[in-house]
């Protein structure tokens, strides 16, 4: 990899989130929002973090390519090395509702895996770092991920869950980075999403749990691969390693391999 300086990547994430911060109030719904298609929120804040994030980190590594949210994508440019993988605000509805569920995604993929991931989550002051085959931690205290045995129980985020699944509700983010970085600090056991989804909500996320020692792949316990031609993944299942093989037989039952949820 090229000697980047990721002190930098941090300072330029956090300021990314400095600048969401300017156009979020707890408890507040956000002002100029609009949906960029039927259910898809987007707000000025998005944009405008987006466009500090490319130009900031393009002058980091100019050789890397670029794969946003918000971002126009140009698919010419997918097997690049290096690509930064982002989400400028992970968790829209979360941020525009002034809820605290949401955070600024910024991850580097290595050919087709994250070798670099960060999470800010200004609105309840943690930032998640992780570096592949290095270490993982939020605000400099080192993750230890959830390691339950039992599969009935186990937490789950969700704003409620039905009784007969014999699960434990907890805090649900909007965003799906936050869940998965809460099974990285031991604060929930499961965490899964049966539909396509897209790279920049999980790549920061991903190298977080895994350097944690969770278990991360799609919903149909295939290897996520990242940097590919449509910047989409069938789901995602993140958990306890010793959950992981019953997690997947269970949540195969409710995806085939179009996407399809039942």
């Amino acid at each position: 990899m090229a000697d980047i300086d990721f002190d930098k990547v941090i300072g330029i994430a956090q300021e990314g989130g400095a600048i969401a911060m300017r156009d979020w109030q707890l408890g507040k719904k956000a002002d100029k929002t609009w949906e960029k298609s039927p259910g898809q929120i987007v707000s000025d804040a998005d944009l405008a973090v987006d466009r500090f994030l490319r130009s900031e980190l393009e002058k980091l590594l100019p050789e890397a390519g670029w794969l946003s949210e918000e971002t126009h994508i140009d698919h010419s440019g997918a097997g690049d090395e290096l690509t930064w993988v982002v989400d400028p605000i992970d968790g829209t509805k979360d941020f525009v509702a002034g809820k605290t569920g949401w955070c600024v995604s910024v991850a580097l993929v290595q050919n087709d895996s994250p070798v670099f991931g960060i999470l800010v989550a200004p609105a309840v002051k943690e930032v998640w770092i992780a570096k592949a085959g290095s270490h993982s931690e939020v605000n400099g205290r080192a993750l230890i991920a959830s390691h339950v045995q039992q599969y009935d129980g186990c937490r789950i985020p969700a704003e409620e869950l039905p009784p007969e699944l014999n699960f434990t509700a907890v805090p649900k983010p909007n965003s799906i980075a936050l869940r998965m970085a809460m099974v990285a600090d031991d604060r929930a056991d499961v965490v899964a999403s049966t539909r396509w989804g897209h790279e920049w909500d999980i790549a920061a996320a991903h190298v977080i749990a895994t350097e944690a020692g969770a278990s991360v792949s799609n919903a149909l316990g295939e290897t996520l691969v990242y940097n590919g031609t449509h910047g989409k993944a069938l789901g995602v299942l993140c958990c306890s390693k010793n959950l992981y093989d019953e997690a997947v037989q269970r949540i195969g039952k409710y995806v085939d391999e179009n996407g399809v949820s039942h």
